[in-house]
């Protein structure tokens, strides 16, 4: 069996070093690079299983980064930083980062915390789920979502939330059952999370069907996806 690739992007080579051999102490195949620059053209030329980001690199942000591999590829991606503020990881979240490790890590945990990441990417694929009759299908195996036929662009997080919103349609959600539900780390994201990423869907919606709001927002409550849609 190949082993599965793993993109490392960390500017010193000290840590990136133990990074390399934690990870392929585990069976993982590691590339890497140490600027931001060329990291959407590894993706475009190979299957990455998953990205280890630096969020401090030496020519571009490493959330400028993420926000590029958003536009283009679905491949999950744990964030490194040496700040631990709020503000960090809100933005790292929102941008579809599927977890956050903090400067000084044990590069065991480290490796374990991308074990669960990938389990977690693998989980919940199963046969395309399509809804005969109504204004979306659900592809789960193609991580696909289409609107009134037109293939949606989400990012992860926007995909997952969708999805959990539209095999219950009718039911409420609270933000905090969404958090759960979507989130790989929701103790570390605030109710404005999933606020953004509604706001992101819909914005999203309308561009297919400017006159439909096929998501309800119930005051005090949380979100449902209309029925009958």
């Amino acid at each position: 069996m190949e082993k599965p690739t793993i993109l490392v992007v960390e500017d010193e080579p000290a840590i990136a070093d133990t990074i390399q051999y934690a990870l392929e102490s585990e069976g993982f195949r590691c590339l890497r690079l140490e600027t931001g620059a060329g990291v959407v053209e590894v993706l475009d030329s190979q299957p990455v299983a998953l990205v280890v980001l630096d969020i401090g690199l030496p020519d571009v942000s490493g959330v400028e980064v993420c926000r590029r591999i958003r536009q283009r590829h679905d491949v999950p991606v744990i964030f490194l930083t040496a700040r631990s503020g709020e503000v960090d990881r809100v933005v790292g979240l929102e941008l579809g980062a599927d977890d956050y490790v903090t400067k000084p890590f044990s590069p065991r945990e480290l490796a374990a915390r991308a074990k669960a990441v990938l389990r977690r990417a693998r989980s919940g694929n199963g046969a395309p789920q399509p809804q005969p009759g109504t204004a979306f299908k659900l592809d789960e195996e193609r991580r696909q979502i289409t609107y009134f036929g037109k293939p949606l662009e989400l990012s992860r997080y926007e995909y997952k939330l969708l999805a959990v919103l539209l095999k219950r349609p009718g039911r409420v959600y609270s933000r905090d059952e969404l958090l759960e539900l979507v989130w790989d780390a929701p103790e570390a994201s605030l109710d404005r999370t999933v606020d953004a990423h509604v706001k992101n869907i819909r914005a999203k919606l309308r561009d297919i069907r400017h006159d439909a709001d096929p998501i309800a927002t119930h005051r005090g409550m949380g979100y449902s996806l209309k029925e009958g849609l």
